[in-house]
């Protein structure tokens, strides 16, 4: 069986991502989202199979062990790019889905509603004026400008940074109904989610 190693993200978990290990990504997904204490589905940020999971796990568990919530947990307060960059190294095969994974419609939904409601993202809290540029975490000769405190100018259209950012995974290949606009747009060297983190903490860059 495949050794999985993912990293998750859950809307009403702000600036949280689980970095964990499975053989069944889907069952694993499906087992964690349907727990009573979670609610809404978990997303799959990214999976990838490696060769050996448990050292993958443990290393990457030790590298970020200053951003870990709880020693007994596998939450950290990071942004998940930050973790992917390294993992990706050690890829053998790319297992991120490109649909969510839910159970059901209802599940899809309230999934969705947490999604846009964490989007609700304002340039003033963070810093950022209007006319600033923005670059797609994933291609950074892609661009989009900054037009007012919530939205910003995307090939000529006036939108949401999540909106942008679905738009762009799509085009790439996933299926996503939904996007953290955040997590895929950055600005002066660090994502939005990031920037928001640091700020949010007090510290200076």
């Amino acid at each position: 069986m495949p050794e999985i190693v993912y990293l998750l993200t859950n809307p009403t978990m702000p600036d949280l991502v689980k970095i964990g290990r499975t053989n069944d990504l889907e069952t694993r997904l499906r087992s964690l989202s349907t727990h009573s204490g979670v609610p809404v589905p978990f997303e799959c940020f990214y999976a990838c199979e490696v060769r050996d999971s448990v050292e993958v796990e443990r290393a990457l568990h030790e590298a970020f062990g200053d951003h870990r919530i709880n020693p007994k947990r596998e939450f950290f307060r990071l942004n998940p790019e930050r973790v992917q960059a390294i993992l990706k190294v050690m890829a053998i095969k790319d297992e991120t889905p490109n649909i969510e994974i839910v159970e059901d419609q209802v599940e899809l939904e309230a999934l969705q509603r947490e999604q846009s409601r964490r989007s609700n993202f304002r340039f003033s809290n963070v810093g950022i004026p209007v006319g600033a540029t923005l670059s797609f975490v994933k291609d950074e000769t892609i661009t989009a400008v900054v037009v007012d405190d919530r939205t910003i100018e995307f090939e000529g259209t006036k939108t949401s940074t999540s909106n942008a950012a679905r738009t762009l995974l799509h085009r790439m290949g996933g299926a996503l109904s939904a996007a953290q606009g955040p997590l895929y747009w950055t600005y002066d060297g660090e994502t939005l989610a990031e920037r928001r983190m640091r700020i949010e903490a007090g510290e200076e860059q």
